[in-house]
Order: structure tokens, then sequence, then C-alpha cells
């Protein structure tokens, strides 16, 4: 699985910036062409739902969709072998 913020949706109120654990989301620099700044991802290889998901079965933190009050933010399946970077912090 992996994280995608819908840019259509998203108002740039960058709530998912300050309540994920992981920081795994920065402000944005540029606007789209509505103006808005759409936060980007900061590498999001370290966010656990993305990478653990899968293995799991169910949904392990979710607080940055739930936080959303857009409903900007989802995950999208990979495709079966595609190569993605993993980051392992002690």
């Amino acid at each position: 699985m992996k994280l995608a913020i819908d840019e259509t949706r998203c108002k740039g109120c960058n709530l998912c910036t300050k309540v994920c654990p992981y920081r795994i989301f920065k402000e944005g620099k540029n606007p789209n062409r509505r103006g808005i700044v759409v936060p980007e991802l900061d590498r999001p290889e370290r966010c656990t739902n993305c990478r653990l998901r899968h293995l799991y079965g169910r949904q392990l933190c979710g607080v940055c969709q739930l936080t959303c009050p857009d409903q900007a933010i989802h995950w999208m399946d990979e495709e079966p072998y595609e190569l993605h970077k993993v980051a392992i912090e002690y």
C-alpha cells in the first residue's frame, strides 16, 4: 500500500502535517492550479501503515486519514512487483 493525497479534494489545512506520528508530511511549497498549497509526502516509507498493512491485514495507524476534514488522504494498492524504498529507523 502507498499513501496518496487527492489534490482536487485537499484545501491545504495542513492538519496531516501536525498529527502524523511518523512525520511523513511536510508543508507544500508550490500552489496547485486552484492556488492551494497541498502538503507533500516526505519519506512516506516511514509510515507503518504503508509498509505493514498488507502483512497484518488491517489498518495500523491512519491518523492522517481520520483527521483530514476533506477526506483527501487514502491508500492505493501498489503494483505486484513495484520497487519501493524501506526505511528502518532505530
